[in-house]
Protein backbone atom coordinates (compact mmCIF):
# COMPACT_ATOMS: atom_id res chain seq x y z
CA UNK A 1 0.00 0.00 0.00
CA UNK A 2 1.35 3.40 -1.00
CA UNK A 3 1.30 5.96 1.76
CA UNK A 4 0.25 9.45 0.76
CA UNK A 5 1.92 12.36 2.46
CA UNK A 6 -0.23 13.83 5.20
CA UNK A 7 -1.73 17.28 4.89
CA UNK A 8 0.62 20.13 5.64
CA UNK A 9 3.82 18.19 4.98
CA UNK A 10 6.62 19.74 2.89
CA UNK A 11 6.34 16.99 0.27
CA UNK A 12 2.62 17.64 -0.17
CA UNK A 13 3.12 21.39 -0.58
CA UNK A 14 5.87 20.89 -3.16
CA UNK A 15 3.76 18.42 -5.18
CA UNK A 16 0.78 20.80 -5.14
CA UNK A 17 2.88 23.74 -6.32
CA UNK A 18 4.33 21.74 -9.21
CA UNK A 19 0.91 20.61 -10.33
CA UNK A 20 -0.41 24.18 -10.31
CA UNK A 21 2.53 25.41 -12.37
CA UNK A 22 2.08 22.63 -14.96
CA UNK A 23 -1.64 23.31 -15.26
CA UNK A 24 -1.09 27.03 -15.79
CA UNK A 25 1.63 26.47 -18.39
CA UNK A 26 -0.55 24.08 -20.40
CA UNK A 27 -3.78 26.01 -20.16
CA UNK A 28 -2.49 29.59 -20.55
CA UNK A 29 1.06 29.82 -21.89
CA UNK A 30 0.67 33.44 -23.02
CA UNK A 31 0.18 34.54 -19.43
CA UNK A 32 3.51 33.15 -18.26
CA UNK A 33 5.79 33.55 -21.30
CA UNK A 34 6.72 36.94 -22.73
CA UNK A 35 8.49 37.06 -26.07
CA UNK A 36 10.28 40.19 -27.29
CA UNK A 37 12.37 40.99 -30.33
CA UNK A 38 15.94 42.18 -30.01
CA UNK A 39 16.69 44.99 -32.43
CA UNK A 40 20.32 46.03 -32.70
CA UNK A 41 21.55 49.29 -34.16
CA UNK A 42 21.66 49.05 -37.95
CA UNK A 43 19.69 45.82 -38.14
CA UNK A 44 16.10 44.59 -38.44
CA UNK A 45 14.29 42.81 -35.58
CA UNK A 46 14.33 39.52 -37.49
CA UNK A 47 17.86 39.81 -38.88
CA UNK A 48 19.99 36.76 -38.17
CA UNK A 49 23.49 37.32 -36.80
CA UNK A 50 26.29 36.18 -39.07
CA UNK A 51 28.95 33.74 -37.91
CA UNK A 52 32.62 33.41 -38.77
CA UNK A 53 35.93 32.32 -37.28
CA UNK A 54 39.22 33.90 -36.32
CA UNK A 55 41.07 32.91 -39.47
CA UNK A 56 38.43 34.46 -41.75
CA UNK A 57 38.57 37.81 -39.95
CA UNK A 58 42.37 37.83 -40.03
CA UNK A 59 42.28 37.08 -43.74
CA UNK A 60 39.82 39.90 -44.41
CA UNK A 61 42.06 42.46 -42.69
CA UNK A 62 45.13 41.16 -44.54
CA UNK A 63 43.39 41.31 -47.94
CA UNK A 64 42.14 44.84 -47.42
CA UNK A 65 45.59 46.02 -46.32
CA UNK A 66 47.26 44.36 -49.32
CA UNK A 67 44.73 45.88 -51.74
CA UNK A 68 45.79 49.46 -50.94
CA UNK A 69 49.18 50.63 -52.19
CA UNK A 70 48.34 54.34 -52.26
CA UNK A 71 45.37 56.62 -51.78
CA UNK A 72 44.40 60.21 -52.51
CA UNK A 73 41.43 61.35 -50.46
CA UNK A 74 39.42 64.52 -49.96
CA UNK A 75 37.75 64.49 -46.55
CA UNK A 76 35.76 66.60 -44.15
CA UNK A 77 37.23 66.74 -40.67
CA UNK A 78 35.87 67.69 -37.26
CA UNK A 79 38.92 68.10 -34.99
CA UNK A 80 38.35 68.16 -31.24
CA UNK A 81 40.56 69.12 -28.30
CA UNK A 82 40.08 67.76 -24.79
CA UNK A 83 39.13 64.32 -23.51
CA UNK A 84 36.19 62.45 -22.02
CA UNK A 85 38.34 61.74 -18.95
CA UNK A 86 38.44 65.47 -18.16
CA UNK A 87 34.80 66.01 -19.07
CA UNK A 88 35.38 68.72 -21.69
CA UNK A 89 35.71 68.45 -25.48
CA UNK A 90 35.86 71.40 -27.90
CA UNK A 91 35.00 70.66 -31.54
CA UNK A 92 35.93 72.65 -34.65
CA UNK A 93 33.48 72.20 -37.52
CA UNK A 94 33.85 72.16 -41.30
CA UNK A 95 37.57 71.57 -41.86
CA UNK A 96 38.35 70.34 -45.37
CA UNK A 97 41.46 68.18 -45.68
CA UNK A 98 43.46 66.25 -48.27
CA UNK A 99 45.17 62.97 -47.43
CA UNK A 100 47.93 61.40 -49.51
CA UNK A 101 49.36 57.99 -48.68
CA UNK A 102 51.87 55.67 -50.30
CA UNK A 103 53.29 52.45 -48.93
CA UNK A 104 55.20 51.64 -46.93
CA UNK A 105 54.55 54.62 -44.64
CA UNK A 106 54.54 57.96 -46.48
CA UNK A 107 51.60 60.15 -45.55
CA UNK A 108 50.71 63.82 -45.96
CA UNK A 109 47.68 65.65 -44.58
CA UNK A 110 46.76 69.24 -45.48
CA UNK A 111 43.92 70.91 -43.55
CA UNK A 112 42.01 74.04 -44.59
CA UNK A 113 40.09 76.45 -42.38
CA UNK A 114 36.30 76.64 -42.72
CA UNK A 115 34.76 79.15 -45.17
CA UNK A 116 37.94 80.97 -46.23
CA UNK A 117 39.78 77.68 -46.90
CA UNK A 118 43.20 79.05 -45.97
CA UNK A 119 45.74 76.43 -44.90
CA UNK A 120 45.30 75.47 -41.25
CA UNK A 121 48.08 72.89 -41.10
CA UNK A 122 50.33 70.81 -43.33
CA UNK A 123 52.03 67.70 -42.00
CA UNK A 124 54.02 64.89 -43.55
CA UNK A 125 55.75 61.73 -42.32
CA UNK A 126 58.00 59.03 -43.76
CA UNK A 127 57.12 56.55 -41.02
CA UNK A 128 59.99 57.53 -38.70
CA UNK A 129 59.98 61.33 -38.56
CA UNK A 130 57.38 64.00 -39.20
CA UNK A 131 57.14 67.69 -40.10
CA UNK A 132 54.24 69.99 -39.22
CA UNK A 133 53.65 73.54 -40.50
CA UNK A 134 51.11 75.77 -38.71
CA UNK A 135 50.80 79.02 -40.72
CA UNK A 136 48.63 80.85 -38.15
CA UNK A 137 51.42 80.51 -35.58
CA UNK A 138 54.23 80.90 -38.07
CA UNK A 139 55.67 77.72 -36.59
CA UNK A 140 57.39 74.74 -38.20
CA UNK A 141 57.65 71.64 -36.00
CA UNK A 142 59.66 68.51 -36.68
CA UNK A 143 60.64 65.45 -34.68
CA UNK A 144 60.25 61.70 -34.29
CA UNK A 145 56.91 60.00 -34.80
CA UNK A 146 57.21 58.34 -31.42
CA UNK A 147 55.68 60.67 -28.84
CA UNK A 148 57.93 60.62 -25.78
CA UNK A 149 55.79 62.79 -23.51
CA UNK A 150 52.50 64.59 -24.28
CA UNK A 151 52.82 68.36 -24.65
CA UNK A 152 50.43 70.81 -22.93
CA UNK A 153 50.05 72.32 -26.41
CA UNK A 154 47.74 69.82 -28.09
CA UNK A 155 48.90 70.77 -31.59
CA UNK A 156 52.37 69.51 -30.73
CA UNK A 157 50.88 66.07 -30.05
CA UNK A 158 49.65 65.69 -33.63
CA UNK A 159 51.36 62.90 -35.55
CA UNK A 160 50.52 61.78 -39.11
CA UNK A 161 51.05 58.18 -38.00
CA UNK A 162 48.07 58.44 -35.67
CA UNK A 163 45.87 59.01 -38.71
CA UNK A 164 47.62 56.32 -40.75
CA UNK A 165 47.24 53.54 -38.19
CA UNK A 166 43.51 54.28 -38.05
CA UNK A 167 43.01 54.69 -41.81
CA UNK A 168 44.92 51.55 -42.77
CA UNK A 169 44.50 48.73 -40.26
CA UNK A 170 47.59 46.54 -40.08
CA UNK A 171 47.16 42.77 -40.48
CA UNK A 172 48.39 40.34 -37.85
CA UNK A 173 52.18 40.14 -38.11
CA UNK A 174 53.57 36.72 -37.18
CA UNK A 175 57.13 38.03 -37.68
CA UNK A 176 56.57 40.22 -34.61
CA UNK A 177 55.38 37.18 -32.65
CA UNK A 178 51.84 38.57 -32.57
CA UNK A 179 49.23 36.15 -31.27
CA UNK A 180 45.46 36.50 -31.29
CA UNK A 181 42.55 35.70 -28.99
CA UNK A 182 39.09 35.31 -30.52
CA UNK A 183 36.02 36.31 -28.50
CA UNK A 184 32.28 36.22 -29.24
CA UNK A 185 30.79 39.21 -27.39
CA UNK A 186 27.05 38.77 -27.97
CA UNK A 187 24.23 39.67 -25.61
CA UNK A 188 20.98 41.67 -25.77
CA UNK A 189 22.83 44.93 -26.44
CA UNK A 190 25.94 43.81 -28.32
CA UNK A 191 26.74 41.47 -31.16
CA UNK A 192 30.42 41.53 -32.05
CA UNK A 193 33.47 39.39 -32.56
CA UNK A 194 36.59 40.73 -30.85
CA UNK A 195 40.06 39.88 -32.11
CA UNK A 196 42.66 40.74 -29.46
CA UNK A 197 46.28 41.01 -30.61
CA UNK A 198 48.87 39.99 -28.00
CA UNK A 199 52.59 40.78 -28.33
CA UNK A 200 55.69 40.00 -26.24
CA UNK A 201 56.47 42.58 -23.59
CA UNK A 202 59.61 44.47 -24.67
CA UNK A 203 60.34 45.17 -21.01
CA UNK A 204 60.06 41.52 -20.09
CA UNK A 205 57.35 39.76 -18.17
CA UNK A 206 53.99 38.51 -19.45
CA UNK A 207 52.73 39.39 -22.96
CA UNK A 208 50.78 42.62 -23.39
CA UNK A 209 47.56 43.53 -25.18
CA UNK A 210 48.51 45.65 -28.20
CA UNK A 211 45.27 45.99 -30.17
CA UNK A 212 41.65 44.94 -30.31
CA UNK A 213 39.64 44.67 -33.53
CA UNK A 214 35.85 44.66 -33.17
CA UNK A 215 33.62 43.24 -35.96
CA UNK A 216 29.84 43.67 -35.80
CA UNK A 217 27.88 40.50 -36.53
CA UNK A 218 25.17 42.00 -38.76
CA UNK A 219 27.53 42.39 -41.74
CA UNK A 220 30.89 41.23 -40.30
CA UNK A 221 32.47 44.65 -40.84
CA UNK A 222 35.17 46.26 -38.71
CA UNK A 223 33.56 48.82 -36.40
CA UNK A 224 36.28 49.57 -33.85
CA UNK A 225 40.03 49.39 -33.32
CA UNK A 226 41.61 49.96 -29.92
CA UNK A 227 45.37 50.45 -29.61
CA UNK A 228 46.95 50.20 -26.16
CA UNK A 229 50.23 51.16 -24.54
CA UNK A 230 52.23 48.67 -22.47
CA UNK A 231 50.40 49.78 -19.32
CA UNK A 232 47.00 48.91 -20.80
CA UNK A 233 45.86 52.51 -21.36
CA UNK A 234 44.12 53.38 -24.63
CA UNK A 235 46.31 55.25 -27.12
CA UNK A 236 43.88 55.23 -30.06
CA UNK A 237 40.17 54.49 -30.17
CA UNK A 238 39.07 54.40 -33.83
CA UNK A 239 35.48 53.67 -34.83
CA UNK A 240 34.38 52.81 -38.37
CA UNK A 241 30.99 53.14 -40.05
CA UNK A 242 29.24 53.45 -43.43
CA UNK A 243 31.45 51.01 -45.32
CA UNK A 244 31.57 51.61 -49.07
CA UNK A 245 33.62 50.52 -52.07
CA UNK A 246 36.24 52.86 -53.54
CA UNK A 247 37.85 51.49 -56.71
CA UNK A 248 36.51 48.05 -55.70
CA UNK A 249 38.21 48.22 -52.30
CA UNK A 250 35.99 48.30 -49.16
CA UNK A 251 36.71 51.28 -46.90
CA UNK A 252 34.84 53.02 -44.10
CA UNK A 253 33.43 56.38 -45.20
CA UNK A 254 33.40 57.69 -41.62
CA UNK A 255 36.21 57.19 -39.10
CA UNK A 256 36.06 58.61 -35.58
CA UNK A 257 39.59 58.79 -34.11
CA UNK A 258 40.21 59.58 -30.44
CA UNK A 259 43.58 59.94 -28.70
CA UNK A 260 42.56 60.24 -25.01
CA UNK A 261 46.09 60.52 -23.57
CA UNK A 262 47.03 63.21 -26.11
CA UNK A 263 43.66 64.90 -25.54
CA UNK A 264 42.60 65.33 -29.13
CA UNK A 265 40.45 63.57 -31.66
CA UNK A 266 39.04 63.95 -35.15
CA UNK A 267 36.06 62.68 -37.12
CA UNK A 268 36.93 62.00 -40.77
CA UNK A 269 34.23 61.71 -43.44
CA UNK A 270 35.39 60.76 -46.92
CA UNK A 271 34.15 63.04 -49.71
CA UNK A 272 36.19 61.47 -52.49
CA UNK A 273 38.90 58.82 -52.56
CA UNK A 274 41.06 57.38 -55.32
CA UNK A 275 42.96 54.20 -54.53
CA UNK A 276 46.21 53.02 -56.12
CA UNK A 277 46.75 56.09 -58.29
CA UNK A 278 50.42 57.11 -58.73
CA UNK A 279 51.78 59.46 -56.04
CA UNK A 280 55.22 60.97 -56.74
CA UNK A 281 57.99 61.64 -54.22
CA UNK A 282 57.61 65.42 -54.35
CA UNK A 283 54.11 65.14 -52.86
CA UNK A 284 55.71 64.10 -49.57
CA UNK A 285 58.26 66.94 -49.41
CA UNK A 286 57.56 69.70 -46.90
CA UNK A 287 60.26 72.35 -46.58
CA UNK A 288 60.35 74.93 -43.82
CA UNK A 289 59.00 78.24 -45.15
CA UNK A 290 61.35 81.18 -44.86
CA UNK A 291 60.82 83.33 -41.80
CA UNK A 292 59.03 80.67 -39.74
CA UNK A 293 60.03 79.62 -36.23
CA UNK A 294 61.57 76.14 -36.09
CA UNK A 295 60.77 73.88 -33.17
CA UNK A 296 62.49 70.50 -32.94
CA UNK A 297 60.64 68.22 -30.54
CA UNK A 298 62.85 66.10 -28.36
CA UNK A 299 65.95 68.23 -29.04
CA UNK A 300 68.05 69.10 -25.97
CA UNK A 301 67.83 72.69 -24.78
CA UNK A 302 70.86 74.79 -25.79
CA UNK A 303 73.36 75.39 -23.01
CA UNK A 304 74.38 78.89 -22.02
CA UNK A 305 77.79 79.84 -23.47
CA UNK A 306 80.72 79.51 -21.08
CA UNK A 307 81.69 82.74 -19.37
CA UNK A 308 78.30 84.31 -19.99
CA UNK A 309 77.21 86.58 -17.15
CA UNK A 310 74.50 85.24 -14.93
CA UNK A 311 71.08 86.74 -15.34
CA UNK A 312 70.41 89.31 -12.59
CA UNK A 313 67.64 88.41 -10.19
CA UNK A 314 64.86 90.83 -9.52
CA UNK A 315 65.01 92.48 -6.14
CA UNK A 316 61.97 93.21 -4.08
CA UNK A 317 60.95 96.62 -2.72
CA UNK A 318 60.95 95.55 0.88
CA UNK A 319 61.96 98.11 3.49
CA UNK A 320 65.27 97.78 5.30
Amino acid sequence: MVKMPFRGSAAANTTLHLCLVLVLMVSSPSCLVRRRSITRKGGAPTQTLLTTDKESLMQEIAQQYAAIQSLNATVDMVPALGSANKGKITEYKDVRAFILFRKPANIRIIGLYPVVRNKAFDMVSDGSNFRLFIPARNRFIEGANQLQAPSPNKLENLRPQHFLEALLVRPIDKSRSEETIFENFTDEDNAAYILSVITPNPLGGPPVLERQLWFERLRLKLVRQLIFDHGGDILTDARYSDWQYYDKVPCAKRIDINRPKDEYGVVITVVKMDINTPVTDDKFELAQPEGTELQVLGAPKPEAPKGAPAQPTKKGNGKK
